[in-house]
């Protein structure tokens, strides 16, 4: 078996407790205005041109994003750093693209990770069929869940899908008693508004388990990649929050009792 990896990050500190490790897969049903990774979107490897300068010179190269891995080859290159998980109570983080786009390798890989006693956490979108979420809950210690906006019709306008699916699963994580922290991407003038922000907060006080925020503003630091990729990029003109906008809104959360945190 084998999975399709885009890259592989050590020393994450933004990705769930402590130092990690943090797997990318390749492949995602979503697609999102603002997505910062958009080589991640395509489940195939795809050859992109590089383009480096060296003093006065323009060296061109040929890069493939994507290689495929079986689970034994991925948990190798995890447990280089298993030193700094037990120090820190770090450990492997799977994220994306979409790790559920995969579940068959994703289930094998955190068998292989929890065998080794690994702390386990995958970043997900939430859009995947239930059954998907049932098969890998067992062998996961933290969801990392991403909420990007409540109302049905302006989810599907700003990710290419609906959310049913995503509330769906997030509240049947925390029906099944898993940890999770919901993941919010700040982007002003599409999901920023008092009517979305209003539904969340009703979403906590329907799932009052979920005890922490991580709040993501919006940066532009994408913005080479969708040039090299030769992707339209939507948020050409879309201003980065400001830290007084992010202020209020982690002050907002905050005093309905939630721990939030700008950033992982």
């Amino acid at each position: 078996m084998r999975g399709l990896i885009f890259d592989i990050r050590r020393y994450s500190v933004h990705d769930g407790p402590g130092i990690r490790t943090t797997v990318f897969f390749k492949g995602c049903p979503l697609r999102c205005r603002w997505c910062h990774n958009p080589e991640s979107r395509r489940e195939v490897p795809e050859e992109v041109d590089r383009v480096y300068r060296l003093e006065d010179r323009e060296i061109r190269t040929k890069e493939t994003l994507g290689r495929y891995m079986s689970p034994e080859d991925v948990v190798a290159e995890v447990l280089k750093d298993r030193a700094f998980y037990e120090e820190s109570s770090g450990g492997a983080t799977i994220s994306g693209g979409e790790p559920l786009q995969q579940t068959a390798f994703l289930v094998e890989l955190l068998k292989l990770l929890k065998e080794q006693n690994i702390h386990t956490t995958i970043d997900t979108c939430g859009f995947a069929p239930n059954v998907a979420f049932q098969q890998v809950a067992p062998f996961t210690d933290l969801f990392l869940f991403d909420v990007k906006h409540m109302e049905t019709l302006e989810h599907q306008l700003l990710t290419g899908v609906r959310n049913d699916m995503v509330l769906h699963n997030l509240r049947y994580l925390v029906k099944e008693h898993k940890q999770v922290i919901v993941r919010f991407p700040l982007i002003p003038g599409l999901n920023n508004g008092e009517q979305n922000l209003k539904a969340m907060e009703e979403l906590f006080a329907e799932l009052p388990s979920l005890r922490e925020l991580h709040i993501l503003p919006y940066h532009s630091i994408a913005k080479g990649k969708y040039q090299r990729l030769g992707i339209e990029n939507h948020m050409d003109g879309v201003a980065e929050p400001t830290s007084d906008a992010v202020a209020r809104v982690v002050s907002r959360f905050t005093s309905i009792g939630l721990i939030v945190k700008v950033g992982g």
